[in-house]
């Protein structure tokens, strides 16, 4: 069953990129108590994810916050090494990395997706969601191969 508007996030384990390296936390603990502008991307590096994605959120970040959001989160079912690589490359400490390493919280929240067909496996689909400490404020799924209702500037018009 796909998250719904009202539900409280599944707690299990993501790492949480940081300067001194992966930290594993448990995503109860990493919403609580804060506004969290999610969004999750099938993979780092992929092609929409880093032309489009990441970097709206990257340059909405100040908007995003002016508008009540503490922290703003990038997930992917990639390990901790890969999404502290694709930060660094955004040029940007406005977002934070969470790694999904193994789709855990992508199946959790019941958007998890087969990419097999194009040599990736098991990943998350597209979607962003706003967390208010811990509960599903806003959910916006992508159809396959969309980018509209994840952007920046989708999640800006929610707040």
């Amino acid at each position: 069953m796909t998250i719904s508007k009202g539900d409280k996030l599944p707690d299990v384990q993501l790492v949480k990129v940081t300067a001194d390296g992966p930290d594993k936390v448990q995503s109860a603990d990493y919403f609580a108590g804060k506004k969290v502008a999610l969004f999750a991307v099938p993979g780092a590096f992929t092609p929409t994810c880093s032309a489009k994605h990441l970097p709206g959120y990257v340059e909405k970040a100040a908007d995003l916050k002016a508008k009540g959001v503490d922290e703003i989160a990038c997930v992917s079912v990639n390990d901790a090494f890969v999404m502290g690589a694709w930060g660094k490359a955004s040029g940007s400490d406005d977002v934070t990395m969470l790694a999904d390493g193994n789709g855990d919280f992508a199946s959790a929240l019941g958007l998890d997706a087969d990419f097999s067909g194009f040599g990736m496996g098991k990943r998350s689909q597209r979607y962003s969601l706003i967390v208010n400490d811990g509960v599903v404020e806003e959910v916006n799924v992508e159809g396959p191969g969309e980018f509209k209702v994840s952007s920046a500037e989708h999640m800006l018009g929610q707040l």
